[in-house]
């Protein structure tokens, strides 16, 4: 429990265990202003579904980042969730004391810094909550009981925001030309809730608040906040995603990536921090169950485009993944197919 960050920040420098290898760290340099982040106006679809389902396929193409707006999801419960986590991690340590844990097994725990935390090479700025949201009535039983509201809260957002991730995959269906549903149930059935919290950092140029990554998940919805800190990596360099008003963030993960065999793309991410003000952030993962067959989608593959990815389960997957510490093309390499071998099953 010593060890979560929003523990001791404010009264230390920083730990050389938190300093980044060169090669990594964000430098002096000030974050971008997002401007070439795509923003789907998701309320467009009832007017022009076609040209919405166009725009949400290029930004899934070429960013495999971008912001929705009119999205469904009301303020009110934006603010609500916002709020009610903020209040979480603000609440008195001993308050949290018996959530925190380091076994990356537990469905509902607090910890630090990222998922082995005793392992890994230096840390990373930022204290984390994560608890799955499915089955919701048997998971809900073991989320934070304080602040008093907060499982009226975000059983609301992760309802609300599961209904748009669905919405989404269901509007890159008909783009990718997919027979309609074809993400629902078992492909989209698991979710995870992950908040993140950034104190103010006594440095931020020598450390981060996450490593560069891409998710390893189906689609991630995250409510971002008002303060700076994403940053996509596209074309070399690095760019924020500005906060706007009431907007949340869409993120492709790797496994929309393969059952697209490489149409949309995962996008590299990382958090950087700052000096002046703690960032919160609230993130549902939307994912396939662990014994879901992952493969390239057949309506997509033929001899001129053969299957670019072998069939696995999830699970597998998610043990690969995480031994490599999310590094991008190691965690797809056992999963990828030499190119003219056709699909394992």
């Amino acid at each position: 429990m010593e060890r979560l960050v929003s523990n001791w920040y404010n009264h230390r420098a920083l730990p050389e265990s938190y300093i980044c290898p060169p090669e990594t760290r964000p430098g002096k340099l000030s974050i971008p202003s997002g401007d070439t982040i795509p923003v789907v106006n998701l309320g467009e679809a009832l007017i022009n579904r076609s040209n919405t389902i166009l725009n949400v396929l290029r930004a899934s193409q070429e960013f495999g980042f971008f912001q929705v707006v009119n999205h469904g999801v009301s303020e009110k419960v934006l603010n609500d969730t916002m709020n009610v986590v903020e209040e979480f991690f603000k609440m008195p340590m001993e308050e949290k004391a018996s959530l925190y844990s380091e076994d990356p097994n537990k469905v509902c725990r607090l910890y630090t810094s990222n998922i082995n935390y005793g392992t890994e090479k230096y840390h990373f700025w930022r204290d984390i909550l994560k608890h799955h949201c499915h089955p919701l009535d048997d998971c809900i039983k073991l989320w934070p009981q304080k602040p008093t509201r907060y499982r009226d809260v975000i059983r609301t957002f992760s309802v609300e925001g599961k209904k748009l991730g669905l919405t989404i995959l269901e509007l890159l269906t008909e783009g990718l030309g997919l027979e309609s549903g074809y993400f629902k149930k078992d492909l989209s059935e698991a979710m995870l809730l992950v908040a993140n919290h950034y104190p103010p950092c006594p440095d931020p140029s020598l450390t981060l608040g996450l490593p560069k990554h891409c998710d390893p998940n189906l689609i991630t919805i995250l409510l971002q906040g008002h303060t700076f800190g994403l940053q996509v990596f596209k074309d070399g360099q690095w760019i924020g995603v500005q906060p706007l008003p009431n907007a949340l963030v869409v993120n492709i993960g790797h496994q929309l990536r393969i059952v697209s065999n490489n149409k949309l793309k995962s996008a590299e991410h990382r958090a950087v921090t700052n000096s002046k003000v703690a960032r919160t952030t609230v993130g549902l993962f939307i994912s396939s169950s662990e014994d879901s067959i992952i493969e390239p989608a057949k309506s997509l593959t033929n001899a001129a485009q053969p299957p670019l990815y072998r069939a696995f389960r999830y699970k597998e997957f998610l043990s690969y993944y995480f031994s490599m510490m999310g590094d991008t093309e190691l965690a797809l390499q056992p999963f990828k197919l030499p190119f003219n071998q056709s699909v394992i099953s």
